[in-house]
């Protein structure tokens, strides 16, 4: 199916995993590709948030859960994770959001799988997703987001 991808959206995949080992996770998901996403400033605009917002905004997203389990993590740092290496795998959310965007190319009778592919499913996610968790903790309207998307 990668090879379907467009250039701008393997670019953001490549983004994707490097913003998973960025974090620390072994696994690929969801929150990943949506920061993957704002690598490019299309998605960025599109969204209205900055990449750096969004990082913030996870950072703060991992804080909370931790506190929630009895884990302060203020003052730590992030432990130093290699630039390269083995790709993660793919999350079965990330999976679903892969398939979300052929499916949307298949709808729209387009034989490339575009940004706006990936960002429509990415909005698509439910509730609790960390994908959807993230786009809520940065304010944005996932409907009008949604919009802006199809209208462009």
């Amino acid at each position: 199916m990668f090879e379907r991808f467009a250039d701008d959206t393997r670019r953001i995949v490549g983004f994707a995993m490097e913003e998973a080992r960025y974090s620390g996770d072994k696994r690929l998901g969801t929150d990943h590709l949506l920061l993957g996403a704002l690598h490019d400033p299309g998605p960025a605009g599109t969204l209205g948030v900055t990449l750096d917002e969004a990082r913030a905004a996870a950072a703060s997203l991992d804080r909370t859960a931790l506190a929630s389990i009895g884990i302060d993590a203020t003052g730590f740092q992030r432990a130093t994770m290699p630039s390269r290496g083995k790709k993660p795998p793919f999350s079965s959310g990330a999976r679903s959001v892969i398939e979300g965007t052929l499916r949307y190319a298949i709808a729209q009778k387009s034989r490339q799988i575009t940004t706006a592919n990936l960002l429509l499913s990415l909005l698509d996610r439910d509730e609790h997703d960390p994908a959807a968790s993230l786009l809520k903790e940065l304010g944005v309207d996932r409907a009008a987001a949604r919009r802006r998307v199809l209208d462009s």
